[in-house]
């Protein structure tokens, strides 16, 4: 996985978007908004690009994305119901009609039993409709988690608008 592959992928994303007539609105942890600068790097991207959130903290998923603190402290914030809820908040907090929520755990640090480093949870929701959510486990230093992230964040878009 290379920068021009992520760039490929939000080149077809944008032509996606603009087919279906749809806006996203990104959700990041572990990312550190990876996913909107992927976006916003294509000329253009303001015809379909809406905002990018990054909620690094616990805090931040609370008070932008709306994530609970009883999912929090049930799941813990690297989740499939975290990503999930933050799916959600990013088009409860916008005006989007597309997000995708990317929480984990890039490394070095941060591994517990059960999330080792490499541990990604990704959903990808559309307003007034379904949530899906994803776990994946990404070999790799912190660079190459985060990068392969992203272009599973993309591709998810991708294939939810067909």
């Amino acid at each position: 996985m290379t920068e021009d592959d992520v760039t490929r992928l939000a080149h077809l994303l944008a032509g996606a978007c603009k087919r279906h007539g749809v806006h996203l609105a990104t959700a990041e942890s572990c990312t550190g908004g990876g996913v909107a600068a992927a976006c916003t790097r294509i000329s253009g991207s303001s015809e379909w690009f809406e905002r990018g959130m990054v909620t690094y903290t616990n805090v931040a998923k609370r008070e932008m994305l709306g994530v609970a603190g009883e999912t929090l402290a049930a799941h813990g914030a690297v989740s499939e119901a975290v990503a999930r809820e933050m799916a959600a908040g990013a088009l409860k907090h916008s005006h989007a009609d597309i997000s995708v929520a990317v929480t984990g755990i890039a490394g070095p640090t941060g591994g517990v039993p059960g999330k080792p480093v490499g541990t990604v949870h990704f959903a990808w929701g559309v307003r007034d409709g379904p949530i899906q959510a994803r776990r994946f486990h990404f070999k790799g230093d912190r660079a190459a988690v985060r990068l392969q992230s992203i272009a599973v964040a993309l591709q998810g878009l991708i294939d939810l608008l067909g």
